[in-house]
């Protein structure tokens, strides 16, 4: 059964009663409203041991090199084609989790709701996450709730900071990065950023623009199972695009990287939407994709076990590390002009992840 049915099978489960139709600046109160608010939904849908000790913070048992990230998430509309909110958040930390090559464990969830969010719009976020927990494999285990006033935020805002055990065989450094090793990319681009976008300049298409937005955990660790200490580094595209990442790898290894325009994956309404808007895609936001650093010897061979599995389907060889051009990123295009891809100076979209 496909990742859409699954949610969209928990989405259509009973929403529990809630006294009130929205969230009321009394659901942040501590009060009776929001034990009311966390017992009906939070603590009933995410229910797991430590969660339940609903104490302040959590007690863990973790062994070995432990790897910890947070990210805050914030996102207009909160409902996009292919996810929302509550997803992205899990899965956005799961990632960050996976790119240490690490096996994300445990979450904490936090939540800055504006006053007024209808309650089964809060209710189709929290089906969301624990949607997105169950198929990343993680628990939350501890969390806080806040409500402001109604014009001091934009429906939602959610923190998530996640914990996990690194994989013993991941060694994920920049400074394992040596001249010839190979950058793949591990999908087509630019889908989250621009599902978003088409939503809000009303764009239309032959089909609709869906975000990439997925846990990658299992994926990444079963490339570190088999390559180990050959994948020498694991980042993930979000904000900035892919140029970003690969202009800051670029300058915190000193070295050059180029890239080849036609080995870079991109649908082709994706593509058609980023130039109606004008946008590059390289500099568009993804939520499902990572661009790995490998080693030139293991690099075909990394691409053929990554495109056996469902989020490397569209992987490529986009770009090789070189000794030239130290901190410098360049872009090769399909006609074989070349140009310098710089850092994002300013803000190319609003509030997309």
């Amino acid at each position: 059964m496909s990742k859409e049915k699954k949610l969209n099978m928990q989405l259509h489960s009973p929403m529990p009663t809630f006294d009130l139709a929205v969230i009321t600046l009394g659901h942040g109160s501590g009060g009776l409203l929001t034990n009311k608010l966390l017992d009906t939904g939070v603590f009933d849908l995410l229910s797991n041991p430590i969660l339940e000790e609903r104490h302040d913070g959590a007690f863990l048992d973790l062994q070995g090199k432990t790897a910890f990230s947070t990210d805050s998430f914030l996102v207009s509309p909160i409902f996009f084609p292919g996810g929302n909110i509550g997803e992205l958040a899990v899965n956005g930390t799961v990632n960050d989790l996976a790119m240490c090559g690490a096996v994300p464990k445990y979450l904490s969830l936090s939540f800055i709701i504006e006053e007024g969010l209808k309650m089964d719009e809060f209710w189709k976020i929290l089906v969301a996450i624990k949607f997105s927990c169950e198929q990343a494999g993680v628990q939350v285990v501890t969390g806080d709730t806040k409500v402001v006033e109604k014009g001091k935020g934009d429906k939602i805002f959610i923190n998530t900071t996640g914990i996990g055990a690194v994989h013993p065989k991941a060694n994920i450094a920049a400074n394992n990065i040596r001249a010839g090793d190979r950058i793949i990319i591990s999908g087509q681009i630019a889908a989250h950023g621009m599902a978003i976008m088409s939503v809000r300049e009303g764009l239309e298409f032959d089909s609709e623009i869906q975000s990439d937005t997925t846990s990658l955990n299992h994926t990444i660790l079963d490339l570190i199972e088999k390559f180990g200490s050959d994948i020498h580094l694991l980042t993930d595209p979000t904000r900035g695009g892919v140029a970003t990442v690969l202009k800051e790898t670029a300058q915190s290894i000193h070295k050059g990287i180029a890239i080849f325009q036609k080995d870079i994956p991109i649908d082709d309404q994706v593509g058609s939407a980023c130039e109606l808007l004008g946008l590059d895609p390289l500099y568009v936001a993804n939520e499902g994709l990572f661009v790995a650093f490998v080693a030139a010897e293991v690099a075909e061979t990394v691409l053929f076990e990554l495109q056996k599995d469902t989020n490397g389907l569209h992987a490529r060889i986009m770009g090789t590390v070189t000794g030239a051009h130290p901190g410098q990123v360049y872009l090769e295009s399909a006609i074989g002009g070349k140009r310098v891809v710089s850092m994002l100076p300013g803000e190319q979209l609003p509030r997309i992840c």
